[in-house]
């Protein structure tokens, strides 16, 4: 039988053994949730773990998850399911950059929209909320792969500087706005933290990584009757995705 505790709200965050995912994981502790702190290394996410604790968290957790691996996250929802019998908050911070960037490209990079997606058609199609499907964002991404491949990402409009990185984001946006109109009982929003100075680029972020948590946390403790779906935040405000 599982064991359910029904007095603390059950969080996981993802990638969460270090950066904004550590953060996001201790702001949430504060706050007397009771935190699932997953990490794609064990070593690593334990240690996490071992150091919220000596901060004096005693309510968190760790449990080995990657999120591309069909094997570890059936093990991990198995656990969930047995461990506590529901899941109340999901963060879903994992993410890598999936290539090696150099330090000084990432001075370069802006917030514009004009930065992110120059093909009109692909701005087009993003902004067509009634009309996005999975099917569509999933053409969207072979799309760019095939341009990509064949050498053709900047005579196709496509961006240029952290290409793999900024269309999988834009991808991941929409697809936040289909789960959230395919499931409307549950709230589900896309969050920008910043340029959060984090590992991943290379500390050169304007923006701490306390800063860079609250958007997510602020979402995920908000009252049911107040909070949003299917809507993109900036921070802690409310923006667009276009």
């Amino acid at each position: 039988m599982a064991e359910v505790i029904p007095t603390k709200r059950i969080a996981v965050v993802t990638g969460a053994n270090k950066g904004i995912g550590l953060e996001i994981c201790r702001q949430l502790a504060s706050k007397g949730v009771l935190v699932v702190l997953t990490a794609r290394d064990e070593e690593r996410g334990l240690e996490a773990v071992k150091s919220l604790k000596v901060s004096g968290f005693s309510d968190v957790v760790f449990h080995q998850l990657d999120v591309v691996d069909d094997l570890s996250i059936a093990s991990f929802a198995n656990f969930i399911r047995n461990q506590f019998g529901r899941l109340d908050i999901l963060v879903n911070n994992a993410g890598i950059t999936g290539t090696e960037i150099k330090e000084d490209d990432w001075k370069k990079l802006r917030f514009g929209v004009e930065d992110f997606f120059p093909n009109e058609k692909t701005k087009k199609m993003l902004g067509d909320v009634d009309g996005l499907t999975e099917e569509k964002v999933e053409e969207l991404v072979e799309e760019f792969l095939e341009d990509f491949k064949n050498d053709l990402v900047e005579t196709k409009r496509w961006p240029t500087l952290f290409s793999a990185y900024t269309v999988s984001k834009a991808a991941q946006n929409a697809y936040t706005r289909i789960l959230a109109k395919k499931y409307p009982k549950i709230a589900i929003n896309a969050v920008c933290p910043g340029f959060t100075c984090t590992d991943l680029n290379c500390n050169n972020g304007s923006v701490t990584t306390e800063e860079g948590a609250r958007g997510p946390v602020m979402l995920a403790l908000m009252p049911d009757h107040q909070r949003p779906s299917g809507c993109f935040f900036f921070q802690t405000e409310m923006s667009t995705f276009e």
